[in-house]
């Protein structure tokens, strides 16, 4: 299961995680037809938040850009427990939210951890349509979140 999404996780370094535990009323994912649809996925690791804070004054933007490719794992690992990763055909879109320090706009810089995973796991099916969105807070604290949707072969 998921052998080769495993292999090129494991050629950059990276293993899939256990799915995170939903903190309120929700299922980490969805499916209709071909498209799952995630819900939004925090830097969570080993069942607790990896950081927390305003990116810009808690957290830098590479420390950010570092958690948004925590999301995105998690947001794999959703995906995973409806189908084989290995048939995700395109990563569709990718949704980011920033927990932003007043002037903070470098949003963009840091969803890319997100968007630069996807293009090394998946080459062209990981080239998206994306939003990037600072917001005033998150869930629990945390400085990123990040929610996916991908069409499946």
């Amino acid at each position: 299961m998921h052998a080769v999404l495993r292999e090129r996780l494991a050629a950059v370094g990276l293993t899939l995680p256990d799915i995170a535990q939903p903190v309120a009323a929700y299922v980490p994912a969805v499916q209709i037809g071909n498209l799952i649809f995630t819900s939004g996925q925090l830097p969570m690791v080993n069942g607790a938040l990896a950081a927390t804070g305003k990116v810009g004054a808690d957290v830098t933007p590479e420390q950010a850009k570092e958690l948004a490719q925590v999301c995105a794992l998690n947001a794999l690992a959703a995906i995973g427990m409806l189908c084989n990763l290995d048939d995700v055909a395109q990563i569709v879109k990718v949704v980011g939210f920033v927990a932003s320090a007043p002037g903070f706009t470098g949003q963009s810089a840091v969803i890319n951890g997100a968007s630069e995973l996807f293009g090394a796991l998946f080459g062209d099916a990981g080239k998206h349509a994306r939003s990037s969105v600072g917001v005033a807070e998150l869930p629990l604290g945390s400085p990123v979140e990040v929610e996916v949707i991908v069409a499946l072969r």
